[in-house]
């Protein structure tokens, strides 16, 4: 009789633990908090390329001709 009781009990122990989850609640919860923070994240990563491409962008006060003609008078003067 003892061994069909222990049984009993391990088979509610776990059956408890195993329909222990999140909730609906809870899960939304999660799936709000994981768009934020990837959303946060492709913010952050757009932000750092454009500001990136700013820097790498040539300057558009400079023209081609005006580079060139600068190249050779900087070799002169050594």
């Amino acid at each position: 009789m003892k061994k069909v009781f222990a049984i009993i009990a391990v088979a509610l122990v776990a059956s408890t633990v195993v329909s222990c989850g999140p909730s609906a609640e809870e899960k939304a919860k999660i799936e709000e908090q994981a768009k934020r923070t990837a959303d946060s994240i492709t913010a952050a990563l757009n932000a750092s390329l454009e500001s990136a491409m700013t820097e790498a962008a040539p300057d558009s006060t400079a023209t081609p001709d005006s580079a060139a003609a600068a190249a050779p008078a900087a070799t002169e003067a050594h």
